[in-house]
């Protein structure tokens, strides 16, 4: 019986070890490993680029406006040219030079006699035949070609504050844009000639155009409005030089004044003449207590 125990004893640890090693691999671990891969990932893809924009011409003033001179004739002025592309059909309102007014509708402040300070800045000085405390400094609200309410300055006569008022007030009931409205520097009437100005303007104490007489601007008492879509003409003469363009008055444009439009029935109602209606020559930017 001891013996047999012993057999059997010796068969099960023969199997064990058998178990433990027989069959196995002997081979090092690291030799079962799956080989290391690197994964790779391709850089996105770089978003489209969006399409350039390009601004319709007429709607954003060109980065040359108001630089380039043009030569001067005798008579002050440069002979007529052809309207550039981008002013052809022009509609862009340039940047406010005063705080807006406050509100959302028409405003205006008047300030009777205008401050020294404004005098200052203005083309007045001692010889012109208004004085200087019979000018009043109006601000005022208007519309511009981009849709938005603009604020703008004018220095007038003093009589004529309240009927001028008026007629911008009506201007603005019509939408009617207007570009810039600003009180013209000294040093602008002496400037040579770039065609391309479009300054909604009242006192200006200068010379009617081709005469040594005053013009209604020099008492305060006369106002241009969008000058290059309603230029002055005269035989050759055109004025603002690039404007000519706008000689056709049949092809209405924003901005032109049209003797049965709103410009004209708001000075009409105030007993302003057009100089649009004059025989002789056109003046379509010109309104003037005197007609003249």
């Amino acid at each position: 019986m001891g013996s047999r125990t012993g057999i059997v004893a010796a068969v099960l640890a023969a199997v064990v070890v058998s178990g433990c090693g027989g069959g196995g691999d002997d081979r090092p671990d690291d030799a079962t490993s799956a080989p290391e891969t690197t994964e790779t990932t391709d850089p996105p893809s770089p978003a489209p680029a969006s399409p350039t924009v390009v601004p319709e011409p007429g709607t954003v003033p060109p980065n040359w406006l108001g630089t380039r001179e043009l030569p001067r004739t005798d008579a002050g002025y440069a002979e007529a040219q052809p309207t550039p592309p981008e002013l052809r059909n022009r509609r862009f309102t340039l940047p406010d030079s005063l705080p807006a007014l406050p509100g959302d509708g028409f405003a205006s402040r008047v300030a009777d006699p205008a401050p020294a300070r404004v005098i200052a800045r203005s083309t007045w000085k001692r010889g012109c035949p208004v004085g200087r405390r019979d000018l009043a400094w109006v601000r005022l609200t208007f519309w511009g070609f981009d849709g938005a309410r603009h604020t703008g300055e004018l220095l007038v006569n003093g009589r004529a504050v309240k009927d001028l008022v008026e007629a911008f007030r009506r201007l603005y009931e019509a939408r009617f844009p207007l570009e810039e409205m600003r009180i013209p520097k000294a040093g602008e009437a002496k400037a040579a000639p770039t065609g391309d100005g479009n300054n909604t303007v009242a006192f200006a104490c200068r010379p009617t155009r081709g005469a040594t007489t005053y013009s209604e601007h020099a008492y305060g008492l006369a106002v241009d409005i969008n000058p290059f879509q309603n230029p002055y003409v005269k035989g050759d003469v055109v004025l603002p030089e690039l404007a000519s363009a706008y000689v056709d008055r049949g092809n209405v444009r924003p901005g032109m004044i049209t003797a049965d439009g709103p410009v004209v029935r708001a000075f009409t109602a105030i007993g302003w003449g057009w100089g649009g209606a004059w025989k002789n020559l056109k003046d379509y930017q010109h309104f003037s207590e005197s007609g003249r």
